[in-house]
């Protein structure tokens, strides 16, 4: 017989049917009239399924009775209505296979309640869990909707390289790549000779795919990214890893405002997509992780971003009657707590900050006429503050190779990049969107390392 997921036959109308089901045990309760009731998840919904198995069956004695938490069994019998509260129908079994028996002396999740610091020492076993298993299926879900989002507007997904010799942001916080052997490297007058590395020169994890999703877009028009981009930035907190996804769409022929209203449709797109597949699992976290959750997502589903300069950002900031951790001066690059102030009290609602100083932003942005600014612009989110960040890219060969020099890269690192401004250049944008954040905000989870599979953070690589 073939297996049905846990989730479909919750919903099954299929009454007095044989029905083949699988997963791992949650509980086992025997009753003195011989038989056992076993709670059964298979990980395809927040729900578990319960099973009841009579004492007739053949291995009732021998294995039934020796299943416990954790332990995986395949179970084939009828589907019935359910007399319990709480559960519209169980299987009556007819059958039990066991799979794999967890012993209840060593297996870790045994405790209904284990603090989410202690199960990333256990993160293979994690997912097993009601939080865990709801964040991966709301990060599949987000995920799908990232993808079905972009196809439906005519964008073409790239895969862009993960090994690269040249530096997006310019910040210099990246992984070196190499087969060099680290104990006796080649020297040249002191100095590493990576010319006879791998690639022949200094390469590196890159921390954004957004350099070669510009050269397709001048291309094809519109493109996005959607993979893991690295940071070796020394960071324990909350919402930073050394690992994580981003998802960078670039159009050619737009502007930053273009940019923008993209960004707002995408973010509105995910909430609406999770608030009618993931409902399950949004009023588990509303319940159990934060309450007024899913208000708060429905409602930035619904609502306008308001748009707003840097400046006019720092002015509302300078009003404020609170202290601020960071002080707030023009110039400066806003934080989180800046952010989250400016969406939760000010304003009450999404904001989208534009027109940031030049000085504090990166090399590929578009100078503003006023030569103080750029074209760039960061999506804020209540509860979370920065959730994207993307600019105009500067079109205009001669303007960025004065950008180039001035942040003091290597402009023989950006010779094909600075070749898109001579072939045929347009006006282009693009940004970035940090996915773990987005799941963050979604699931209500408070630290990053709990919205990734298995995180990668400084002095942790297990698993």
């Amino acid at each position: 017989m073939k297996r049905t997921l846990i989730k479909q036959v919750l919903t099954s109308n299929a009454i007095g049917e044989q029905v083949k089901v699988a997963g791992w045990v949650r509980t086992r309760r025997d009753s003195k009239g011989g038989f056992s009731f076993v709670e059964l998840n298979d990980g395809s919904s927040l729900s578990s399924l319960q099973v009841v198995v009579p004492g007739e069956i053949d291995n009732y004695e021998t294995e039934v009775l020796r299943v416990s938490i954790g332990s995986a069994v395949a179970v084939e019998g009828e589907l019935v209505e359910s007399p319990g509260k709480g559960q519209r129908v169980e299987v009556h079994a007819t059958s039990v296979v066991v799979y794999g028996l967890a012993d209840p002396d060593d297996y870790p999740l045994q405790k209904k309640r284990i603090s989410f610091e202690k199960l990333r020492e256990i993160a293979h076993l994690r997912p097993r869990t009601n939080t865990f298993g709801a964040v991966a299926r709301v990060r599949n879900a987000l995920a799908f909707a990232t993808h079905r989002f972009y196809q439906e507007r005519g964008f073409l997904y790239l895969h862009s390289p993960m090994i690269t010799s040249s530096d997006a942001e310019g910040a210099g916080e990246m992984f070196r790549v190499t087969t060099i052997d680290l104990a006796k490297p080649p020297l040249v007058e002191g100095e590493v000779d990576y010319a006879r590395d791998f690639f022949g020169k200094p390469t590196y994890l890159t921390v954004s795919g957004q350099l070669s999703a510009e050269t397709y877009a001048c291309a094809l028009d519109r493109v996005y990214t959607f993979g893991p981009t690295f940071r070796a930035e020394n960071s324990n907190t909350r919402r930073h890893l050394a690992e994580f996804w981003m998802v960078e769409p670039e159009l050619a022929f737009a502007d930053l405002s273009d940019n923008a209203d993209l960004a707002e449709e995408y973010i509105k797109f995910m909430f609406e997509y999770v608030l009618e597949h993931c409902v399950e699992d949004l009023e588990f976290f509303d319940k159990w992780i934060e309450e007024g959750l899913l208000a708060r997502i429905n409602a930035i589903a619904s609502s306008e971003f308001l748009r707003i300069t840097y400046t006019e950002a720092v002015r509302a900031l300078e009003k404020a009657k609170t202290s601020f951790e960071f002080p707030v001066n023009w110039g400066s690059d806003l934080q989180s707590e800046h952010e989250r102030y400016l969406t939760e009290v000010v304003f009450d609602q999404p904001v989208i900050v534009t027109d940031y100083p030049k000085d504090i932003k990166a090399f590929y942005m578009r100078r503003n006429d006023d030569g103080k600014t750029v074209a760039a612009m960061d999506v804020l989110l209540p509860g979370v503050g920065e959730i994207v960040g993307g600019s105009q890219r500067e079109e205009r060969h001669d303007v960025l190779l004065e950008s180039i020099a001035e942040k003091g890269l290597p402009i023989e690192d950006y010779w094909w990049y600075l070749d898109l401004r001579r072939f045929g250049t347009v006006p282009h944008a693009g940004f970035g969107l940090g996915f773990g954040r987005m799941v963050q905000f979604t699931t209500g989870m408070q630290n990053i390392r709990d919205v990734i599979p298995y995180p990668r953070t400084p002095n942790s690589a297990d698993f």
